[in-house]
């Protein structure tokens, strides 16, 4: 008879360490998950769920969804380019403009919310200072920088909302929908939405998109205009050279 012996254990599979519950990975979660859902889907039990973890884990690091919210918010405003001063006023305001649709389009979840914290975080006061900081070097008055600002964040912000709002995301997709519209209105009725359908929106390589530096240039054109008046300039008129 042959002894065999005894039967050893199968060895236990070491099991796979979650990572620490930190701030920044709550965050970095609740950011995908905001992408991916939209903001209205973001509750704590969700976001635990997709992290992995207990919700009283999370309250730890961020007490409630508004924090987190703030957080998010601090997020984006951290991926937006910061205007460079050097390069003058309407050249840092035309690249500031540019990242932050880039920025918004990417996040469209946060246009609404952008300004809507009581207590912004670092990489938002950041931004806005930087922002005001390139205005008032490039000779706007305290009140004209403010007004300014308003004007360039309130075209950035609306011309988001109607670009993710669009039926469409690609030229064809555009195509199809005008196509469509012109199809079911008649010319004599409707003789101004048809000629800029066809003669504009449904000419080759048009984009939407492409509206946006347009329509940044005529807001920058008028700002550069009104920096010559009193109100706007930092610089009294008597001290200007014409």
């Amino acid at each position: 008879m042959v002894d065999r012996g005894t039967a050893k254990p199968a060895a236990a599979k070491p099991t796979k360490k979650r990572p620490p519950v930190s701030r920044a990975s709550v965050l970095a979660a609740a950011l995908d998950l905001a992408d991916a859902e939209g903001v209205e889907a973001l509750t704590m039990r969700k976001l635990a769920d997709r992290i992995g973890v207990e919700a009283m884990s999370i309250y730890y690091h961020l007490p409630n969804k508004d924090a987190i919210l703030t957080g998010l918010v601090d997020i984006v405003f951290a991926e937006i380019d910061l205007p460079d001063k050097a390069d003058g006023w309407r050249t840092a305001m035309h690249s500031r403009a540019l990242s932050a649709r880039e920025v918004l389009v990417r996040h469209s979840w946060a246009v609404g919310l952008m300004d809507s914290r009581r207590d912004p975080g670092h990489a938002t006061l950041r931004h806005h200072d930087a922002v005001i900081g390139a205005l008032r070097v490039g000779g706007f008055s305290i009140a004209g920088a403010a007004h300014a600002f308003s004007a360039l964040d309130s075209y950035v912000y609306g011309f988001v909302l109607q670009q993710v709002s669009l039926p469409f995301s690609t030229p064809e997709e555009l195509t199809e929908v005008a196509e469509s519209i012109v199809h079911d209105m008649t010319a004599d009725e409707f003789p101004h939405l048809t000629e800029i359908a066809v003669g504009h929106a449904m000419l080759p390589g048009y984009s939407y998109a492409n509206e946006f530096e347009i329509g940044l240039d005529l807001i920058l054109d008028s700002l550069e205009r009104r920096l010559s008046t009193d109100g706007w300039s930092s610089t009294p008129a008597s001290a200007r050279v014409c």
